[in-house]
């Protein structure tokens, strides 16, 4: 039987064409994956350690604008008071008042009720006052939570 169009007509249980299908459906050969694996692992390789070193960078920065977060408080506490806190009583004077100054002390200087630590997850160091003359410095020091360091360990200081 033929339809109106010339073509012959198809029954509900003709499969040729989904055999043909199947037929001319032979997947990827085995070089074309390696190809496409091997280019993956190219990009893997030359992206990866970007990404990583702009995860360093943005710890960095996050370390800086902490510190200028300090330098801020420690500017407030210092109208406050008379004077910055001493090494004795170090950041901790930014959230909780000393015992010397109840009375003046109008804080907490700081957003929150604890001093935060670095985005290494290290205590901020607080010289007061700083060993270049100063009346204070901040550090933090970096991943390797060591004095002195390269990169990612280079220690962060202020002012």
């Amino acid at each position: 039987m033929k339809a109106a169009t010339g073509q012959p007509k198809r029954s509900h249980g003709d499969q040729r064409p989904v055999l043909r299908a199947l037929r001319h459906a032979d997947g990827f050969t085995l070089v074309e994956l390696l190809v496409v694996l091997v280019v993956l692992g190219l990009l893997i390789g030359i992206v990866g350690p970007r990404a990583v070193g702009y995860l360093g960078g943005a710890r960095a920065d996050t370390a800086r604008i902490q510190l200028e977060t300090f330098i801020t408080a420690l500017e407030l506490y210092r109208l406050d008071m008379g004077r910055y806190p001493g090494a004795d009583e170090g950041l901790s004077a930014l959230v909780t008042a000393p015992q010397s100054a109840a009375k003046r002390w109008r804080g907490p200087y700081l957003g929150k009720r604890t001093v935060p630590l670095d985005p290494w997850d290290n205590p901020y160091i607080y010289r007061a006052p700083s060993p270049d003359g100063g009346p204070f410095q901040l550090v933090s020091l970096g991943a390797d939570a060591r004095e002195g360091g390269e990169g990612d360990d280079a220690d962060i200081v202020v002012p």
